[in-house]
């Protein structure tokens, strides 16, 4: 059966890892990698990605943020650098650049990740909109990246917790960014039906 829907709006990402070590070489960044695979096996749109891999000081972190919010990217995530310890200052870097925030991604991260460990109250993760992108921290290890934007799950598949990329493609929406299509099997948007494009036939 033919895919009656149009194709779905290409879309430019902004990946960013943040972190002295492996931007210095002594280890091998894992950041990267993980939400690159992970956004490319949960959306449908194609996917230009803006990596950058950068050490943790607030000034170089901002001017990376503006530079893939100028870039076009509708979305910009980062990894790293957002716990208590002297060297993460991801959050005031991104604090710094934003117009808005968006306490609820905080809240949600931190709600996802104390079911598995008590010191999540000690994350630091803020998203804020610049212009028409939304910038989202998140947090340092790959399996956590992905638990935090799919949510949890019960053992017969069915959702526990949300994820916060269910409410990305809503929020960019509103920014006037791309229409970001979720492949259901990875995590499931939402979107008020009002905001759902109709499938259109082919002619």
């Amino acid at each position: 059966m033919t895919d009656s829907r149009p194709a779905a709006d290409a879309v430019r990402i902004g990946i960013v890892s943040i972190s002295d070590r492996a931007s210095t070489g002594v280890y091998q960044d894992q950041g990267l990698p993980a939400l690159q695979d992970w956004l490319t096996r949960a959306l449908h749109n194609p996917i230009t990605f803006e990596a950058r891999l950068i050490p943790d000081e607030a000034d170089r972190i901002s001017a990376t943020l503006i530079e893939l919010v100028d870039a076009g990217c509708s979305l910009v995530l980062t990894t790293g650098g957002t716990g208590p310890a002297l060297r993460d200052v991801t959050p005031e870097a991104t604090l710094a650049v934003a117009h808005k925030e968006m306490p609820g991604f905080g809240e949600q991260m931190r709600q996802i990740s104390l079911a598995f460990v008590p010191t999540a109250i000690l994350s630091r993760q803020v998203a804020v909109i610049r212009d028409r992108s939304l910038i989202i921290n998140l947090p340092g290890q790959p399996k956590a990246i992905a638990e935090t934007l799919e949510g949890l799950k019960n053992p017969d598949g069915t959702q526990r917790v949300n994820g916060i990329f269910a409410a990305v493609p809503y929020c960019i929406d509103l920014i006037g960014g791309p229409y970001l299509e979720t492949r259901d099997e990875v995590v499931k948007a939402f979107r008020p039906k009002s905001a759902v494009r109709p499938p259109r036939t082919a002619p």
